[in-house]
């Protein structure tokens, strides 16, 4: 059996044996074409399929290696950790996954979970600032989520003038974030009515997320300051050869080595501690930089903690001064 392919119209024939070197006319464009031995023919389009695929990978890794190094001196420039979506990217989050994998520990990224052309970023910056403040907002909204009401009040009659002035201005913040859905300045009786909104995402803000967001940015700042090499992500899922699955609030991998794990609690952590000694170990990470932000312990509290079960207890002011100690 013998084969033709026309160079014109690509129409492909088959032949007897003995038209082998001869020339026909392509039955479908009238083109004169060659005929050539089968396997003849097999070959040597074999040897140029091989060749161009060769060819090609080698175009390509270099490629994908570049669009990894542009990622990494992307996150070297002075670029604005409130506005960016640059941190949500699979090639960001890839040392991290790496790390974990080296461990035999299966982890999955939410990468959309560290973009910060939102607003929740700067809200919950406001909120770990000034904590024994701004917190009362917070917690009245969450106790108002809980129990399905639609608003709550901030009573401003017992505070200070620049408190309230504080108050009002984070309040507007957050209604012209769209975070809340309505507030209610009422002069006359001292306080503001807080309308909700009731959007999930913004549920799961005032129900913790908040404190979550607050430290990434307490990171990514430092590591900015810095000028250090990082990989970080948010809401990531751990999964075990056991099949037991964890969720990490918060992760740094520092230098593609250095692991910062923070763990955020805004309501009871005690009953957890025994699973978190058990992770740290099993991590393997210096207890330093095993960090359990809790926001109503004081530093006493904190540092009894960190004492009792071999981790860096902190609470929001405490985190940005502990996380600069490990650079």
């Amino acid at each position: 059996m013998s084969i033709s392919r026309c160079n014109k119209c690509g129409k492909v024939a088959e032949h007897e044996r003995e038209l082998v070197g001869a020339h026909h006319s392509c039955v479908q464009c009238g083109t004169s074409t060659q005929i050539y031995d089968t396997l003849f023919f097999v070959s040597k389009l074999s040897e140029m399929y091989f060749a161009q695929r060769k060819e090609l990978n080698t175009l390509r890794v270099p490629s994908e290696v570049a669009s990894t190094q542009v990622e990494s001196e992307k996150l070297s420039e002075n670029f604005d950790i409130h506005n960016s979506d640059l941190l949500s990217s699979v090639a960001q989050h890839a040392p991290i996954i790496d790390w974990f994998k080296a461990k035999n520990i299966t982890a999955v990224a939410n990468v959309d979970a560290v973009d910060t052309t939102g607003f929740f970023d700067e809200a919950a910056v406001a909120i770990g600032s000034d904590y024994e403040l701004l917190g009362e907002v917070c917690e009245r909204i969450r106790y108002a989520q809980l129990k399905e009401y639609n608003s709550n009040l901030i009573q401003l009659d017992k505070k200070s003038k620049e408190d309230v002035k504080s108050l009002e201005s984070f309040i507007q913040r957050l209604y012209d974030h769209s975070l809340i859905a309505r507030c209610i300045n009422n002069k006359k009786e001292k306080n503001i009515r807080i309308v909700l909104q009731n959007a999930p995402s913004v549920r799961r803000f005032f129900a913790g997320d908040w404190l979550e967001w607050y430290a990434l940015m307490v990171g990514l700042r430092i590591c900015q300051e810095r000028n250090v090499e990082f990989s970080c992500a948010r809401n990531m899922t751990l999964s075990f050869l056991s099949n037991e699955n964890r969720e990490v609030d918060v992760f740094f991998l520092i230098n593609k080595t250095q692991p910062i794990y923070i763990e955020c609690k805004t309501g009871d952590f005690r009953q957890d501690l025994d699973r978190y000694v058990g992770l740290r170990k099993r991590l393997n990470i210096d207890q330093r930089c095993f960090i359990l932000c809790v926001v109503d312990i004081d530093v006493e509290q904190a540092k009894g903690l960190s004492a009792m079960y071999g981790m860096t207890f902190v609470n929001t002011p405490m985190l940005g001064q502990h996380l600069l100690s490990l650079f």
